[in-house]
C-alpha cells in the first residue's frame, strides 16, 4: 500500500477517533445539562399552574382552559390534574411521543428521558389536587442533533483539507524517493545517474547522499575496469606511433573474412610501403620520419572513417608498411582507391626525399573466403614488387586467377531488386546458447539468403556489399524485419536480428521501423535488435536512437564488440541486453594468454554493471573451455551450431 493511501487511512481513523471521543464527551455533558433544564422547566410549569388553579379548582371549564393554555405554550409530554382524595384524573393533556427530524438510532443513543415536576393545589389549608407535568425532550434532541451534524461536517471538512494538504506535502517530501527509485532503476539498466539537488529533510538527505556515493563508486569502478581493458586492447592490437591497428589485429580480421560463412564476403587488401624509409631516417632525422609515418597513418584513418567504410581496417605492419583491409570492395573501386591514395601520398613528399621515385608504392589484391591467408600475402608481396619495378606507376592491382566470373553491376542490381521486391528470401537461424550449459538456447540469430534468378540461395556475405553499394541497406533491413516479425507471429521463440548503421541513421526509415515494432507489442519479449559496433552513430544520436527503440518494448544488443572499448562509458546509457564480443578476440584464445587477459578485463568491466557477454565465432572446444572459465554468459559459432533454415 502506498504512503499516500496509508496517510489517507490514518487521517480518516484519526478523525473517526477524534469525532467519536468529542461526540461522547459533549453528549454526556449536554445530556446532564439538558436533563436539569427539562426538570426545572417541568417543575416551574407545575408550580405556576398549581398557583393559578388555586382559585379555579372548583370550575372544571376554567381549569381545563388554563391547563390547555399552559400545555400549548410550552414543550410538554403531558400535564395532569389528579384528585388527591380518590386519585381521579380531573384534567389531562398528552402530546405525541414521535420526534420529527431526528433519527431513531440517535434518540436511542442519547437516551434523553422526559423529566417531571409536580405541585399541590390548595383550597385554603386543604390539599385538593396535584399537578403533574412531564417535559418533552423533542426540542433538546433536535438541538443536540443539529449540533452533532455541525461538528461532523466541520471535522469532515478539516479531514478533507488535511488529506489534500497532507497528500501534497507527502508528494513534495517524497519526490527525492521517486528520483532515487529512478536512480536505482537506471543502475539496473547499466546507467549511472547522480542526484544534484539534495532534499531539505535531513533523513532523506542522508539517503540521497548515500545513493550518490554508491553511484559514483560504481561509475569509478566501471571506468577503472574499462580503462584497464582499453589499455590491454591498445597494447595487444594497436600501433603506438600511429594509433592504427597492428599486424596482429590485421591477421585476425583477415582470418575472419577468409572463413567460409554466412557473413564472409569477397574483398581487397591494400598494402602501402614508404620508399627508402631507412634513407629518409638518415637524411631527415627520426622526428621528421616519424611525422611522415604519423601523417600516412592519419590519411588511412580518415580513409576508413567514411560511414560506408566503417567495416574496413587500417593497420601498420612495421616500419613504413601499412595495410587496408576492405571487405566488400570490388575490383573497379579497389583500383580507384589505390589511384586516389597514391595521388594523395605524393602531396606528402618531403624535402630531401628522392624525386625520381614515388613517396610510396601500393599493392592491391583480391581475397576470397576459403583461401589461406598466406596466399593472400604472397600475392600482395608480388604486387608490391611489381610496383617497385615500375616507378611510372606506383600501384599494382593483381587479379585472382581462381576468381569466379564477376557479374556486372547491372546483373547484381537486377536480381537483388527482384529478390527484395518479390520476397525471394530465406531465413536462416544460428543458435546462441548459455556458456555454462550449451543445451540452454538463449535465442537464435536471424540470417538471410536471397534467391538468385536460378533459384540458388546466395549467402549474405556475397550480396550485402552490393546492397550497401546500391544504397538499399534500409530496404533490405525492412524486408528482414518484416519477414522476422511474420515468422514470430507463428513461431514464438526468441530471435535476434541485426540492423545496419545506414538504416538507423535514416530518420524516415527509422520511424518506419518504430511504427512496425509498435504495431506488434506482444512480440517485444521475443526479438532483440542488434547494432554493429563498427557502425554506431555519434553518442548523442546513439542515445536518442536507443531510447526510441527501447520505448517500443523491444530490446537492443551490440554485436562485433571490442574494437572501440574506450566508448563503453557511452554504452552504459543505452540499456543494452548484452554485448557480443567480436570473434577476432576469441579465436585461439586458448593458445594466446594476452587475449584471455583482454576478455577477462572486458568481463570484469561489464560484470560490474550486470551486462551479459556473448562470445562470437567459437570454433574449437579449447576456445569454449576458456570462455567458460572466464564466466561469459553465452556463446555462438559453428562449434555450437551453423546457420540452418527452420
Amino acid at each position: 500500500m502506498s504512503l499516500r493511501k496509508q496517510l489517507f487511512i490514518a487521517i480518516c481513523l484519526f478523525l473517526l477517533v477524534a469525532f467519536s471521543g468529542s461526540f461522547f464527551v459533549s453528549l454526556e455533558s449536554s445530556r446532564e445539562q439538558m436533563l436539569g433544564q427539562l426538570r426545572s422547566h417541568a417543575q416551574d410549569a407545575a408550580t405556576a399552574l398549581g398557583l393559578s388553579l388555586t382559585e379555579q379548582i372548583d370550575d372544571p371549564a376554567m381549569t381545563e382552559l388554563m391547563v390547555s393554555s399552559i400545555f400549548d405554550s410550552g414543550y410538554f409530554r403531558s400535564i395532569r390534574i389528579v384528585n388527591i382524595v380518590d386519585g381521579e384524573v380531573l384534567v389531562e393533556r398528552n402530546a405525541a411521543t414521535h420526534i420529527e427530524g431526528v433519527p431513531g438510532w440517535f434518540v436511542n443513543l442519547v437516551n434523553l428521558r422526559p423529566e417531571g415536576g409536580d405541585a399541590l393545589i390548595m383550597r385554603g389549608w386543604e390539599q385538593v389536587a396535584r399537578v403533574e407535568v412531564l417535559s418533552n425532550p423533542q426540542f433538546a434532541l433536535a438541538k443536540l442533533w443539529d449540533s452533532t451534524l455541525g461538528s461532523l461536517i466541520w471535522l469532515l471538512i478539516c479531514g478533507l483539507l488535511s488529506a489534500v494538504f497532507g497528500g501534497w506535502l507527502l508528494r513534495r517530501q517524497l519526490r527525492p524517493l521517486d528520483k532515487m527509485v529512478k536512480q536505482a532503476q537506471a543502475i539496473s539498466k547499466r546507467e549511472f545517474l547522480s542526484l544534484p539537488k539534495l532534499p531539505r529533510t535531513p533523513e532523506l538527505k542522508r539517503v540521497v547522499l548515500a545513493m550518490n556515493q554508491m553511484v559514483e563508486k560504481l561509475k569509478a569502478l566501471f571506468a577503472e575496469e574499462a580503462a584497464r581493458s582499453e589499455k590491454l586492447r591498445a597494447e595487444a592490437y594497436q600501433d603506438g606511433l600511429t594509433g592504427l591497428a597492428n599486424r596482429r589485429l590485421l591477421d585476425e580480421q583477415l582470418a575472419d573474412h577468409l572463413l567460409v560463412g554466412e557473413q564472409s564476403s569477397d574483398g581487397h587488401l591494400l598494402m602501402l610501403r614508404i620508399n627508402d624509409l631507412i634513407g629518409l631516417n638518415q637524411r631527415l632525422g627520426g622526428q621528421r620520419t616519424d611525422a611522415l609515418i604519423r601523417t600516412v597513418g592519419e590519411l588511412l584513418k580518415r580513409l576508413t572513417q567514411v560511414p560506408a567504410r566503417r567495416t574496413w581496417l587500417a593497420a601498420r605492419n612495421r616500419g613504413g608498411e601499412f595495410c587496408v583491409l576492405a571487405p566488400g570492395l570490388d575490383s573497379t573501386d579497389a583500383a580507384r582507391l589505390a589511384s586516389e591514395t597514391s595521388a594523395t601520398l605524393e602531396n606528402l613528399r618531403l624535402t630531401g626525399a628522392s624525386d625520381c621515385m614515388p613517396v610510396a608504392h601500393l599493392g592491391v589484391v583480391a581475397y576470397h573466403p576459403g583461401e589461406p591467408a598466406s596466399d593472400v600475402f604472397l600475392r600482395l608481396d608480388q604486387a608490391l614488387t611489381q610496383a617497385q619495378q615500375h616507378p611510372e606507376r606506383p600501384w599494382i592491382h593483381l587479379a585472382h586467377t581462381d576468381t569466379v566470373p564477376n557479374h556486372s553491376q547491372h546483373d547484381w542490381r537486377t536480381w537483388i531488386d527482384d529478390a527484395l521486391t518479390e520476397g525471394k528470401m530465406q531465413l536462416y537461424f544460428q543458435p546462441v546458447v548459455q556458456c555454462a550449459d550449451t543445451s540452454q538456447v538463449l535465442h537464435h540469430k536471424v540470417l538471410a539468403r536471397l534467391l538468385d534468378p536460378q533459384g540458388e540461395a546466395i549467402a549474405a556475405g556475397h550480396f550485402l556489399p552490393w546492397i550497401e553499394r546500391l544504397g538499399w541497406s534500409a530496404r533490405f533491413d525492412l524486408a528482414m524485419l518484416e519477414a522476422t516479425l511474420e515468422y514470430l507471429v507463428v513461431n514464438r521463440w526468441p530471435l535476434a536480428l541485426s540492423l545496419s548503421g545506414n538504416t538507423l541513421r535514416d530518420q524516415t526509415q527509422l520511424k518506419h521501423i518504430i511504427d512496425m515494432l509498435e504495431s506488434l507489442p506482444e512480440l517485444a519479449p521475443l526479438l532483440i535488435l542488434e547494432i554493429d559496433e563498427r557502425q554506431l552513430p555519434p553518442p548523442e544520436e546513439l542515445q536518442s536512437l536507443s531510447h526510441s527503440l527501447l520505448n517500443t518494448g523491444y530490446r537492443i544488443g551490440l554485436q562485433h564488440f571490442g574494437g572501440s572499448f574506450s566508448q563503453i562509458g557511452n554504452l552504459t546509457q543505452l540499456g543494452l541486453a548484452y554485448l557480443k564480443i567480436d570473434g577476432a578476440y576469441i579465436r585461439h584464445i586458448d593458445e594466446q594468454p594476452d587475449k584471455r587477459l583482454f576478455i577477462d578485463a572486458i568481463y570484469r568491466a561489464t560484470n560490474s554493471i550486470d551486462l551479459p557477454l556473448i562470445a562470437e565465432m567459437v570454433e574449437t572446444k579449447g576456445e569454449l573451455e576458456v570462455i567458460r572459465e572466464l564466466g561469459l554468459f553465452g556463446v555462438m559459432g559453428r562449434l555450437i551450431g551453423p546457420p540452418e533454415p527452420m
